[in-house]
């Protein structure tokens, strides 16, 4: 085993340096050495070359236009899917969110194609035309003085051949002069003279004969001096130069070849990470989350009804037991049909019950300002949602106000900042050109901070009329006389008695939840005249008394602990310090807010909202 071993180890050498070899013997091969009679053919091999690199130019423009296409179809495809205005309710489902981040995700990846697509162009494509370009005119060159090198030799050739013709002549002339004159010698019947011209005739094609082979092996010379410079020197080096050009062709597309691959290299990280966003996005999706926000987008904030009690019909008057009856079903089927119970019953002479201007003023006010409507129709205390989404458009109204009154101090700061630098140096304005600017702002301000107070009120009372609704208390309230009670979208209470159209219903309807702070009717619990027992209502509201409704706490759902220390600025939320630990009664209902409660110095509670960021919470299982 060891001796093949070594066998193994003494081939895989000797493999190693016959390639070595062949790689320095192909490095010393010169085209005008190996092939110094192969000029047309390499003409037509390098034509060649310069046409498959134009033929990979040609590949890189067809590659560049598809990349093209493929980022504009992803970014129109992107742009057809992006969620319409009627779809951005939806957007706080998770899966709606994912669902948007993987549209952006496409349309970074279409980015990436657009990059490739450009670096294609500008760094291989405008290379390989200049290089196509250079490398023509370069063979060209080399073809025009490889021409002109073989027209000398040529023509060196043709004086050879001319100056050989000449001297063959001369020879055989001079042969044929020195034979007549031996003959002329010999015939004695010429004369002196006549031999005598014979001779020179002879002498002459002599001296011609050999001038003539003069110039020939000059000729000759020449020619071989040609001959061994065009083949040893000149036409090799412009073979040579023809080499050297269809290396560079050939390195040049090794090149370009890698210069594409690494374009498309460097898009690849930024590729990969916008699928770990689309995988990211996928496993972002929350089903649980996504439907406890089904829950938090439609629950109504009513209690189930309760059972409907046993009425034994033979302790009725007769009489009135058909309308007792009809009454009884009406009463069940407004608490079963919610929406129902926002269809309410216009009756005459509902302010006959008062007795007093002034009541029957405090009832148009609030009427008035229970029905006036926002611009998109609903009321503007949003009294005939259900609880829950009213607490939520209150909620998101207050943040909208606060923003607004934000934005407006600063632009009123601004104004007063002008006002104060124009008094100082009167040289660069007028004061009184921005004095109307301010008291425009103050008005603005003073009545955005009106609208603040009046929402707040609204959601201060809202709040309070939720925690009555699902108190048991309420719960025992819903059974009076024998009777079932509706519950309202506003949280009130509309008993229906026995007494039919006699009681006004409108009035009924109306519930602190929807008055305003300059109503007058402060944020008692209980229902205006018509909603409970009539004569003793008339006489609260004759007197100007109002009843509380006793109100259990909210459970607490977990505690929290403050992060950061917040000073209380608006109505509805307490302050706390650092560190300080509170009951959580009621989660962030998705605007940043959570509800806590603490003990204060008098054994009671105070509650209020913090924000959220601000907290660390810990619920209760």
């Amino acid at each position: 085993m060891a001796s093949s071993s070594s066998s193994r180890h003494s081939s895989n050498n000797k493999l190693a340096e016959s390639e070595n070899a062949s790689a320095e013997n192909s490095n010393n091969m010169s085209w005008g050495i190996e092939l110094w009679d192969q000029n047309d053919n390499l003409a037509i091999h390098t034509n060649r070359g310069i046409d498959a690199l134009d033929k990979y130019a040609n590949f890189l423009r067809d590659r560049v236009a598809i990349e093209t296409e493929y980022a504009g179809k992803l970014r129109r495809l992107v742009k057809n899917y992006q969620p319409k205005k009627k779809e951005e309710e939806d957007n706080e489902f998770t899966s709606m969110q994912a669902f948007r981040n993987l549209l952006k995700e496409v349309g970074d990846l279409a980015g990436q194609r657009e990059v490739v697509s450009e670096s294609l162009q500008l760094q291989i494509i405008q290379g390989v035309t200049l290089l196509s370009k250079t490398l023509r005119d370069d063979r060209k060159k080399c073809l025009s003085d490889g021409a002109m090198l073989q027209q000398n030799l040529s023509t060196q050739l043709s004086s050879l051949e001319r100056a050989k013709r000449n001297y063959e002549k001369a020879y055989r002339d001079s042969e044929k002069a020195v034979e007549n004159y031996k003959k002329a010698d010999m015939d004695l019947n010429l004369s002196r003279a006549e031999v005598e011209r014979y001779k020179t005739i002879m002498t002459s094609k002599i001296q011609q004969s050999d001038d003539a082979k003069n110039e020939y092996a000059n000729q000759l010379q020449k020619t071989n001096n040609l001959q061994q410079q065009h083949f040893s020197i000149l036409l090799p080096a412009v073979l040579s130069r023809l080499q050297e050009l269809d290396e560079k062709r050939t390195r040049g597309i090794r090149e370009f070849i890698i210069g594409a691959a690494e374009v498309e290299s460097s898009v690849a990280p930024i590729i990969a990470r916008c699928m770990e966003g689309i995988v990211k996005a996928g496993e972002s999706i929350n089903e649980k989350e996504d439907s406890f926000k089904v829950i938090e987008r439609y629950q109504s904030g009513f209690t189930p009804p309760t059972d409907i009690p046993f009425e034994d019909l033979s302790k009725l008057d007769p009489d009135s037991l058909q309308d007792h009856y009809s009454n009884s079903m009406s009463n069940h089927l407004t608490m079963r049909g919610t929406m129902s119970a926002n269809k309410i019953k216009k009756r005459v002479g509902i302010f006959n019950i008062f007795g007093s201007n002034k009541q029957r003023q405090i009832i148009e006010a609030c009427i008035t300002m229970k029905n006036s409507l926002t611009a998109d129709g609903q009321k503007e205390d949003f009294s005939d949602l259900p609880p829950n989404q009213q607490r939520k458009k209150l909620q998101a109204k207050i943040a909208e106000l606060q923003q607004k009154i934000a934005q407006e101090t600063n632009a009123r700061d601004g104004l007063m900042k002008m006002k104060i630098v124009y008094e100082t140096n009167s040289s660069l304005g007028n004061p009184m050109t921005v004095e109307g600017q301010l008291n425009e702002s103050e008005h603005k301000l003073e009545k955005l901070k009106i609208d603040l107070k009046k929402y707040q009120g609204y959601f201060e009372r809202a709040n309070q009329a939720q925690v009555a609704n699902n108190s048991p208390q309420a719960n025992r309230n819903q059974l009076q006389n024998g009777h079932r009670t509706s519950r309202h979208s506003n949280g009130s209470a509309d008993d229906h008695h026995d007494e039919g159209d006699d009681q006004p219903d409108d009035a009924g309807s109306l519930s602190s939840s929807s008055a305003s702070p300059e109503s007058g009717l402060g944020t008692s619990h209980t229902s205006l005249p018509g909603s409970g027992q009539g004569s003793a209502n008339e006489n609260a509201i004759g007197e100007d008394a109002y009843f509380e409704t006793e109100v259990e706490p909210l459970q607490p759902l977990g505690t929290c602990r403050a992060l950061y220390p917040f000073e209380a600025s608006s109505e509805g939320s307490i302050p706390m310090n650092e560190g300080e630990e509170l009951q959580v009664i009621e989660i962030d209902q998705g605007d940043g807010w959570t509800r806590v409660r603490r003990a204060n110095d008098s054994n009671g509670w105070d509650e209020g909202f913090v924000p959220t960021s601000y907290i660390e919470c810990t619920l209760y299982a």
